[in-house]
């Protein structure tokens, strides 16, 4: 898979007043026609990646995701055996993906782009009776400007190959389609000053745009707030990248069309409307945007990377969901359940193979075990992703930590925690065995079950895990076995609003939400101008 995108910072541009006031005439609240996204209801899937030790066989892996009501998914290669895994299990639609070390031999031969799909498209593309169709799109490369430019002489023309092999084989309604990083769109905040990199824009994004437009295929991104929060040096609120409500006084309001944007993953977005119009691709106005990366870490390293917590992964990915699958509001340029763009959530295992920060190990739902490494919030979404629906839930020592940690951790457990540990006492229930792991496993549930299962009282250091399996044995009861009722749940999944720092010098994004109209909203937005054309400030810069 490619190298994920770190979203480009907005460059502060002086606008002369006349020019300024011309542009608002001429975009205030103008919408931005798009068709549905993906092709019906919008969804949220997820991402898989393999860099993961002991991955769950190609048949576990089906029926786990089964057991968590996932039903989209996006796969970074097109193996045969998990497809056909899944086309077992039912139920399941697959983006598969085109690896970039592929790119050259597709696109130079059409060929090669039509025994490519016979062979790994046809067997699970629904062509007869006797074959199923999980198959609902295929991703040609990934982040191929920034992760392999070398490559984007050959990427259109393999996505044109592919797509005409398809066509052949009676499966135009497969679309085709390659993933950018959202660094390919520069000054996207606010989204109406964004546009596309000058030096792909005319040679590769304008007929790509124009590809996807004659063939019914969406525009795939990868689109990550979690990086457009780390650059922007304190100026983004935290709870607004992680779609909780702002107050007022800080809700952001683009100053050229006067939309009000209450989260960072709606304003990217319409910042990649914005640039798409912007080069008047014919047709490219329709084309729907899907986002096929999302996510946020949940660990990494804590002066570099502050904002992966448990407590931020589990209230973005929350709150994702809910936005797409419950509000589905769409965008302010684009409102509506119609014009929702579905989403993969980035990633259901943490890689912890893969190269890099720490928190690169680190964005997964879920262990390569199965166990969650946190638990979702997402009550009322049909099912999707059940580790939180349920309330019997514990916390046992985690494989890969180191027995001195787990030692450790389980003394602080017994003692400054709190948690009553006298069933692991010699000629108790839960004593034998008599080992280190198993007696932690024990005293991190009971401090765990004796706070509520509160988000981020299982880490330990990174000692303990949550699990859904009852670890209880034997004689031997563990704590959350006896909680038969529906505790309260906390972490920071709700939509509370929790206090933000001010970020200085942005009175134009700062108009108050109520609905002034008429003379004081122009004179407050004269007011406004002429501050930030004094300061020369952004909010989002």
């Amino acid at each position: 898979m490619g190298n994920r995108s770190r979203g480009e910072s907005g460059r502060c541009l002086l606008i002369p007043l006349l020019l300024l006031l011309l542009s608002l005439l001429s975009l205030h609240c103008s919408p931005v026609r798009v068709s549905a996204a993906g092709g019906g209801e919008p969804y949220v899937g997820v991402t898989i990646g393999t860099a993961v030790t002991n991955l769950l066989s190609p048949s576990d892996l089906a029926d786990f995701l089964r057991a968590q009501h996932i039903t989209r998914v996006r796969l970074y290669d097109a193996d045969p055996r998990l497809l056909s895994a899944l086309a077992s299990s039912g139920g399941v639609r697959a983006i598969v993906g085109v690896p970039n070390d592929e790119l050259l031999a597709l696109g130079s031969s059409p060929a090669t782009a039509t025994a490519w799909v016979a062979r790994r498209v046809l067997p699970f593309a629904g062509v007869n009776s006797t074959t199923p169709n999980i198959i609902s799109a295929i991703a040609v490369g990934d982040e191929v400007p920034t992760a392999l430019p070398s490559a984007l002489p050959v990427l259109l023309p393999a996505i044109r190959s592919l797509a005409a092999a398809l066509a052949a084989a009676n499966l135009s309604s497969i679309p085709v389609s390659t993933p950018l990083p959202f660094s390919v769109v520069l000054d996207p905040f606010p989204p109406s000053q964004a546009f596309f990199n000058q030096s792909l824009a005319k040679s590769f994004v304008a007929p790509l745009l124009a590809h996807l437009a004659n063939t019914s295929a969406p525009l795939m991104l990868n689109l990550y707030p979690y990086y457009s929060l780390m650059q922007s040096n304190g100026v983004i609120p935290l709870d607004n990248a992680l779609f909780r409500p702002l107050p007022p006084s800080l809700e952001m309001v683009d100053p050229n069309t006067l939309l009000h944007y209450t989260n960072v993953f709606d304003a990217m977005l319409d910042a990649v409307r914005v640039a798409v119009r912007n080069l008047n691709v014919t047709g490219a106005g329709g084309v729907p945007v899907l986002v096929t990366e999302t996510g946020w870490p949940s660990y990494g390293d804590r002066r570099a990377e502050p904002y992966a917590t448990k407590d931020n992964a589990d209230a973005y990915n929350s709150n994702l969901i809910k936005h797409v699958l419950e509000d589905k509001p769409g965008t302010p340029m684009a409102p509506g359940a119609a014009a929702q763009s579905s989403a993969y959530i980035y990633e259901l295992f943490n890689e912890d193979l893969r190269p890099g920060p720490v928190s690169e190990a680190n964005w997964g739902l879920f262990y390569g075990n199965g166990t969650p490494v946190y638990l979702l919030h997402v009550s009322g979404a049909d099912g999707f992703l059940a580790n939180d629906t349920t309330d019997r839930t514990f916390c046992v020592a985690a494989d890969d930590a180191d027995e001195k940690a787990v030692q450790a951790a389980m003394d602080w457990a017994c003692g400054p925690g709190r948690a009553d540990c006298t069933a692991i006492q010699p000629g108790q229930g839960c004593y034998m065995p008599n080992d280190v792991r198993s007696h932690a496993s024990y005293a991190f549930d009971a401090y765990y079950q004796s706070q509520g299962r509160a988000s981020g009282s299982c880490y330990f250091q990174g000692a303990g895990m949550v699990t859904t399996t009852d670890p209880s044995h034997d004689n031997c009861l563990f704590p959350g076995s006896k909680q038969l009722g529906n505790d309260t749940k906390s972490g920071s999944a709700d939509n509370t609003t929790t206090p933000t720092s001010d970020a200085m010098g942005s009175a134009i994004w700062r108009l108050r939400t109520g609905r002034e109209n008429g003379l004081f909203l122009f004179l407050q937005l004269l007011l406004s101008i002429a501050v930030v054309i004094v300061s020369n400030s952004n909010f989002w810069t």
